[in-house]
């Protein structure tokens, strides 16, 4: 048997530079480099001239030599690469039509492909209206070049007023709503551009490298794959081919015999050593346990399996883990601050593994969730905020004050939190394991098919519980949407993320904020006079409820521009009798009378709720009746007039004849 050193050398010479598989290997060995800051980027990218099978199919660069600058293209959109960091796998990108001036010269929207991209940190969005015939009075002037009548520039996405020609919404850098905001320094903001993540998991990227391979991407599967410079060529990680040997020669026997003696000798050692520190770990443990046993005050019954510790639980729909009890450790004390529980950084970045990016749950304008397991067992959601400015902690504190005055049971519920004062300003949540009602109806639990129709009933009935409760509390989450709603294993509704939140004083009508929210799900009239009330969330709340019947995201490009905000596109198709094709075919709508009856109601509310004027909308109050009347199928005390369901189906059971506000005999004021 020939040795390891010759069986490599072989296997180098005669394979690796004949057979055409290796080609793939040969070929992915490029890495991107363009102008002084983006130099050296591989896998998941992949330069233009790339073959494809080299990096992901929305993560292609391009290099305008001329001028040194990086692009790509997102969503049909040129963006101009101005940084990027692998190690965090974000970068920071800017339209490229606005670089040279303060107007976009795309008539399209900036929107990401949300399968690949994530905002990664906040960033404004400018909403730009055309053709206007009036000055809003409200609204910055932009002098577009070529453009005599220029252009209209409202900070926020913003449907904008009906009498423009047209609106496009920008993102860019944050500028502060209450400072001066000219043309210039609208031009720099936008040229700033705004910071995104890509989301291409590293670890299968990483095994192949270790393995001497090279990263490429399975163009069918859709997954990383790592080529190989031998036999197999394409694999998760490169291996050696065991070949038949060539016959020895009796010059060779003793060489091998002192070869495989040395092989022989390490072999032995690494048992040695590989026990030596087993050993040790153990009594490091024992020492550890002792010391553990002698600080509790009282033995500990049950704890949580290593597992549990180690790593997020599977997405399998398995009961909810418990809560375990605070103990008398130090993170048990009380906030002199906010009469809540008090964690140091320290803590938390142990309970989520220094926030490792593979335990990141979610993220939004504010902060980034992490999966997280506390020492005394609890399984947690760790929201870190951004940056600790004053901004910042002044979303920090209001999150903390009103989830402390709060206790229901379809609101998220709040551990604890930092000091004020701490370094970084983070939330401690209980961890609800289903993910968002967004990742089932559109996302990437949508094709688990789990939200039946009496499911996605119930899920309106309780978030409108939580929200009435809300205002029951004289308070406004100003954020509603679908990707705030969460579910726990068996499908009840946590509302979550109240950094927006206001407290509404009782002796007045509204509170005047600055332009913020979620576009698609923002009341229109508060564009108009940044006012906020109890209506505003109840707008938001008539887009949740066409999504749970839809399946549709709240906007959507791809769609017709009429289309592209669902608000406008569910209010047409009701006026116009053609609900059947807004409804998602899985809920049973073409096939169950009663399914059908009860998603016309529900639609019918939905209309109600998005009516321009808030004084035309019911309260939530109003809305969680109907919903609990729906549900509970009691047509008599809903007196709404439904038509004989056996009509054809383009009639949509005579939902809404006209475009005026819908209005049953006794049900609606």
């Amino acid at each position: 048997m020939i040795s390891w050193l010759s069986f490599l050398l072989i296997l180098k010479f005669s394979i690796g530079s004949s057979d055409s598989g290796s080609e793939l290997y040969r070929k992915c060995s490029n890495t991107f480099s363009c102008g002084g800051n983006i130099t050296g980027i591989g896998y998941p990218f992949r330069g233009a001239g790339d073959p494809e099978y080299c990096g992901h199919r929305s993560l292609v660069l391009s290099c305008d030599e001329r001028r040194n600058v990086t692009n790509i293209d997102i969503m049909d959109l040129r963006y101009r690469v101005l940084e990027m960091d692998g190690s965090s796998q974000t970068m920071r990108i800017a339209r490229e039509d606005t670089m040279s001036s303060a107007c976009p010269s795309v008539m399209a929207n900036t929107t990401l492909d949300y399968s690949v991209f994530d905002y990664a940190s906040s960033c404004m969005n400018y909403t730009f209206l055309y053709g206007c015939p009036f000055n809003p009075g409200f609204l910055m002037h932009v002098p577009c070049g070529g453009d005599a009548g220029g252009a209209y520039v409202l900070p926020g996405a913003a449907v904008g007023p009906k009498d423009c020609d047209a609106s496009v919404i920008v993102s860019g850098a944050l500028v502060a709503i209450n400072e001066p905001l000219g043309t210039p320094e609208l031009g720099e903001a936008l040229k700033h551009g705004f910071q995104i993540r890509w989301k291409m998991e590293s670890k299968s990227c990483s095994d192949c490298t270790a393995s001497q391979g090279r990263c490429g991407y399975d163009l069918t599967t859709n997954k990383t794959v790592c080529y190989c410079r031998d036999p197999p060529y394409v694999s998760d990680a490169c291996t050696v081919t065991d070949y038949r040997s060539p016959p020895k020669s009796k010059g060779s026997r003793n060489t091998e015999r002192s070869i495989g003696l040395f092989i022989a000798g390490a072999i032995l050692t690494g048992v040695g050593l590989g026990w030596l520190v087993f050993h040790c770990r153990q009594k490091r443990k024992q020492r550890l346990a002792l010391m553990s046993s002698q600080i509790t005050s009282k033995e500990i019954t049950s704890s949580p399996s290593t597992k549990g510790l180690l790593s997020p639980p599977s997405s399998n729909y398995t009961k909810s883990i418990l809560s375990y009890p605070s103990t008398k450790s130090d993170f048990g004390r009380r906030s002199s601050d906010f009469g809540v529980q008090v964690f140091n950084c320290t803590e938390l970045e142990e309970a989520t593994n220094k926030f490792d990016p593979s335990r990141e749950l979610g993220d939004g304008g504010f902060g980034t969730v992490y999966y997280g397991v506390l020492s005394d067992g609890r399984v947690v959601a760790v929201k870190r905020l951004y940056e600790n400015n004053f901004k910042r902690a002044e979303q920090f504190i209001n999150e903390v004050e009103i989830l402390t005055r709060l206790r229901h049971q379809y609101l998220v519920k709040l551990y604890g939190c930092t000091s004020r004062r701490s370094q970084e300003l983070l939330l401690v949540y209980e961890y609800v394991a289903n993910g968002t009602v967004a990742d089932h109806l559109h996302g990437k639990r949508a094709k688990s098919g789990l939200l039946s129709w009496p499911i996605r009933l119930q899920i309106a009935v309780e978030t409108a519980d939580a929200l009435a409760y809300l205002h029951r509390s004289d308070i406004i989450h100003r954020d509603v949407k679908t990707n705030n709603i969460l579910l726990d294993n068996d499908f009840h509704v946590k509302v979550a993320d109240f950094g927006l939140s206001r407290l509404f004083p009782n002796d007045v009508t509204h509170v005047s904020t600055a332009p913020q929210g979620t576009p698609g799900y923002v009341d229109p009239e508060y564009y108009q006079c940044y006012q906020l009330t109890e209506k505003s969330d109840v707008y938001s709340f008539g887009v949740v409820l066409i999504e749970l019947i839809s399946s549709l995201q709240a906007v959507d490009t791809n769609r017709h521009r009429h289309d592209i905000n669902l608000s406008n596109m569910a209010v047409n198709k009701i006026q116009n009798r053609t609900l059947h094709e807004l409804v998602d075919s899985s809920v049973g709508f073409h096939t169950n009378s009663s399914v059908r009856r009860m998603v016309t109601l529900v639609a019918e509310l939905a209309f109600r709720c998005l009516q321009q004027e808030k004084d035309m909308r019911p309260s939530m109050q109003e809305v969680l009746d109907v919903l609990k009347g729906i549900q509970n199928e009691d047509s008599n005390a809903l007196a709404v007039e439904i038509v004989d369901l056996s009509m054809a189906m383009g009639d949509d059971a005579g939902l809404l004849k006209g475009s005026t506000t819908p209005r049953s005999q006794d049900s609606l004021p």
